[in-house]
């Protein structure tokens, strides 16, 4: 803005101020005897060309061409001017150069004048100005009236001492009193407890005014907050401006502020915000405890001086919302949380109080924990039982409690103290007419003065409570809450607070959905994977097994030791793809076709064969139903397994695996392979075959079969993972036991991991020549006594004369089929064992099968005898033929 066009801002002369408009003195009969500058400046005519002539010789009513212009039609007549003016008239005026000018004009009569009639005497004055110049400054006019009397922005004029020296008719509405009542006041008289809050410019009023006056550079949208005169008790937020105010020749003549209450709008600001915040920070994780805590953690200290979340006993267990009455419901509190200095009795812990900070004395019996010190709910330890040194059962890490902070006294998180029941979160019991026993009969919100109760509602049911408090009344100090601290909620803060609430019950649902199909999950594993192995004459076994951690879920980790026919065992470990109730109810399916296969006594490529073929079979199935399109994931597909087969007599070891990571083996001496095992796809994949390795096992050797969640992890890859397995399995002084804590502290340092982790480890044993005797014979009907004689003495030279009768029948009929139906060489052999292991192998491929004789057939009572005389009874196949073998129990003298 130029200088020029400065200084005419400024002037507040109005065009008809006769100190500036176009000034005509006339007389009585209307002839110009005065002629201004101003009017020379505005028609062209000087004083000698205007003087001694009639007025009508410059201004006439109508213009040349016709009518008024518009907007002078209704311009003419009184109108705002002077005092000493007594109205205006609209008047076409004629310049020297021959145009036309629409003025406005006004006469004021000289004093004395009136008895004055001769010509030449003054007699008016006449005075005129071009109508938009006049309409210009009425608007001028009109907005300073709306803004000293209209406007809904305060407005305030302080001097250079800053003082206030006018202020309009908002600001006085906010003081709440005339302007004659504090003008001459200070600001710091006016708002003392108020300041601004926008980083970057002073504190206080004086200072940011004396800062504008000092550099005279303005200032905008400055937030103030205090509390004015007219609303004590209650904060406001300003948006305030300030600039400089001079005069025309530049000097300060002091500072204006210009201030907009926008309290409301910084709530809505506010809340909106808050709801943000709470759509960020609420449902983290699948957790209810800790979603109780989120919700607590966003409200306090912004929107409530306290919070306190209860929640079902269903609801934390995983079960059913509750929908009946409130007799039906037991409340745990799972969080509470309040700003530091406040507090309010609690009604559902009469024994409680908050402390100091606001938190409950965790040793005081009854108190309730805090969101600090509360470790998770009271849920069921759903994880499969740990194994401890003897190795009795996996050893799992469910949804156990775990603390979020210091433990309380005797280190733990029980209210009772050392010694005493773990009660991580109390029950509450809200006393009739209370807001929250109100709440849960009526299955709405409650508002009680300072307190607000909101319903965690879903799906028809009542999850639990979120309490408010603004801690109205004194807190356990005995101090008041602080004037600035609003002690009740308008409608929008209850609405705020309902969708706040509703936010948690959707996130607590989801985490209650999510305890019950993880506890559903754990039991069915529990129950699917073995309790205990039984004791192995081949070898000796150690395992452990840990489920994934909360945020992952269930997986399908598996394992299993297989006692088979001939003393010798089988070892199985397994992968599922995924996590949850469809991954453990897999595993379940897949170790339960592999005892089947196993029983079966098939070879490890085999049994892989097998099983791949079962379970590509549901996926065909339903790509068939759905028209070549499978609706849901198959999480069996993908699966992978390691299947191997120790025989103790010859000490080796035949193994499979199907897209499974290698086992590994430690010699004697110590040292560690992964033997190069052939490596075949993953079950359900198809496609290619599976191949078998035979490996020679010394006594005493270790093997350890392992899934990927054991030596794979977020921070090192599986390379690192099978070093530190093998340093660890290298240790040849330690026990089993110990060397699968070491492995799992190693490894798994955390307990559990993103994925569930299986070991087994296995040290192999051999019989000894003594417990084993075997022979080669013709396939001779001779050779039917020389088998049973064999066998007699070879019971004899062991002591087991009570089973010479039942072993001679068995292998009488055994050599029969094997001399009448298969051919030779026939092979017998005898193993003392926990039971008596009876084979007889030839070279048919045939298996016999166990039928009932009618009364009148000549055979096929011998195999059914002999089912009857033994325990078990079975056949095995061979690269050379088959093998049929018997167990029969030892006498309990031998036996124990």
């Amino acid at each position: 803005m130029s200088a020029a066009s400065t200084a005419e801002s400024a002037d507040f002369r109005g065009p008809l101020d006769i100190t500036r408009a176009a000034t005509v003195v006339l007389d009585a009969e209307s002839t110009v005897i005065g002629w201004s500058p101003a009017a020379s400046e505005l028609l062209g005519y000087g004083p000698s060309d205007a003087l001694g002539r009639p007025l009508t010789t410059f201004l006439s009513v109508r213009p040349a061409g016709g009518t008024l212009p518009a907007e002078a039609s209704g311009a003419a007549g009184p109108g705002p001017g002077p005092p000493s003016l007594v109205g205006n008239e609209i008047h076409v005026a004629r310049t020297r150069d021959g145009r036309e000018l629409l003025v406005a004009t006004a006469t004021c009569p000289l004093p004395g004048a009136a008895g004055a009639s001769g010509s030449g005497t003054p007699d008016r004055i006449l005075v005129a100005a071009e109508v938009e110049a006049l309409l210009h400054w009425e608007s001028r006019i009109a907005l300073l009236q709306g803004l000293a009397t209209q406007s809904p922005v305060g407005l305030a004029i302080y001097d250079t001492d800053l003082r206030l020296s006018w202020s309009n008719t908002a600001y006085e509405r906010e003081m709440g009193q005339p302007l004659a009542a504090f003008r001459g006041k200070r600001a710091e008289e006016l708002y003392g407890a108020g300041s601004f809050v926008t980083p970057g410019y002073p504190h206080t009023l004086a200072g940011v005014m004396r800062q504008v006056l000092d550099t005279g550079e303005p200032v905008l949208d400055l937030h103030f907050r205090g509390q004015p005169p007219s609303d004590p008790g209650r904060d406001h937020l300003w948006s305030c401006a300030y600039y400089r105010l001079e005069d025309a020749h530049g000097h300060a003549l002091g500072v204006c502020e210009d201030a907009f209450d926008i309290t409301d709008r910084y709530r809505v600001q506010e809340r909106l915000t808050l709801l943000v915040e709470a759509g960020r920070r609420i449902g983290t994780v699948l957790d209810v405890a800790t979603t109780a805590e989120e919700i607590a953690d966003v409200a306090v200290p912004d929107f409530a001086a306290t919070v306190r979340v209860d929640v079902t006993r269903a609801a934390v267990t995983g079960e059913t919302a509750a929908v009946g009455s409130p007799a039906d419901m037991t409340l745990l509190r799972v969080a509470e949380r309040s700003a530091p200095g406040s507090g309010t009795p609690d009604p559902g812990l009469p024994a409680s109080g908050p402390t100091e900070t606001g938190r409950t004395d965790p040793g005081r019996p009854g108190a309730s924990p805090t969101v600090t010190d509360s470790p998770d709910p009271g849920r069921p330890d759903t994880g499969p039982t740990g194994s401890g040194p003897t190795g009795s059962g996996p050893t799992g890490s469910g949804p156990t409690a775990t603390a979020r902070g210091p433990a309380g006294p005797g280190g733990t998180n029980s209210p009772g103290g050392p010694g005493g029941p773990r009660q991580p979160y109390p029950p509450v019991d809200y006393p009739p007419g209370s807001p929250q026993n109100r709440s849960l009969s009526s299955g709405g919100l409650v508002l009680d003065e300072g307190t607000l109760v909101v319903p965690l509602r879903t799906g028809g049911g009542i999850l639990g409570l979120v309490t408010f408090d603004r801690g109205e009344g004194s807190d356990t100090s005995g101090r008041t809450p602080g004037p600035d601290r609003a002690t009740t909620f308008d409608n929008g803060e209850v609405a705020l607070a309902d969708e706040l609430a509703a936010r948690a019950a959707v996130c607590i649902d989801n985490a209650r959905r999510y305890t019950r199909e993880r506890t559903a999950s754990l039991a069915l594993q529990r129950q699917l994977l073995p309790h205990h192995l039984p004791p192995q004459s081949a070898v000796e076994t150690a395992y452990r097994y840990l489920p994934a951690d909360d945020v992952t879920g269930v997986g399908g980790d598996w394992f299993d030791v297989i006692p088979l026919s001939g003393t010798r065992v089988g070892l199985v470990v397994g992968d599922v793809v995924g996590h949850g109730l469809q991954a453990a109810a897999t595993m379940g399916r897949l170790r339960t076709s592999v005892r089947a296969f196993a029983q079966l006594d098939m070879a490890p490529d085999e049994l892989l064969t097998r099983l791949d073929d079962l379970v590509g079979q549901p996926a065909e199935d339903r790509s068939d139903a759905c028209g070549g399109a499978v609706e849901t994931y198959d999480v069996t597909t993908g699966a992978t397994c390691l299947y191997a087969v120790y025989d103790p007599v010859s000490r080796r070891c035949v193994m499979a695996r199907a897209g499974h990571l290698p086992p590994a083996i430690v010699g004697p001496g110590g040292e560690v392979s992964f033997p190069d095992l052939p490596a075949g796809p993953p079950l359900g994949l198809g496609g290619l075959p599976f191949e078998s390795m035979e490996i020679d096992l010394p006594v005493g050797s270790l093997l350890a079969l392992f899934t990927d969640g054991l030596v794979e992890a977020r921070d090192h890859d599986i390379g690192r993972g099978l070093d530190t397995l093998g340093q660890v399995l290298g240790d040849r002084s330690a026990s089993l036991e110990e060397l699968c804590d070491r492995a799992v502290s190693e490894l798994v340092p955390g307990g559990t991991s993103a994925d569930d982790t299986a070991l087994l480890l296995v040290r192999t044993r051999a019989l000894g020549a003594d417990r084993v005797a075997d022979w080669e014979l013709t396939a001779e009907p001779v050779s039917v006594g020389r088998a049973r004689e064999l066998a007699t003495g070879q019971l004899e030279a062991w002591g087991l004369e009570e089973l010479v009768f039942a072993t001679q029948l068995v292998v009488s009929e055994l050599v029969t089929n094997a001399v009448r139906y298969a051919g030779g060489p026939l092979g017998l052999r005898l193993i003392r064992d926990r039971t008596l292991v009876c084979e007889v192998a030839d070279t048919g491929h045939t298996s016999p099968h166990l039928r009932h004789s009618a009364a009148d057939d000549e055979g096929g009572r011998g195999l059914f005898i002999v089912a009857q005389l033994v325990q078990r009874w079975g056949t095995r196949y061979t690269p050379t033929g088959k093998t049929i073998w018997t167990e029969q129990a030892l006498p309990p003298a031998e036996a124990g």
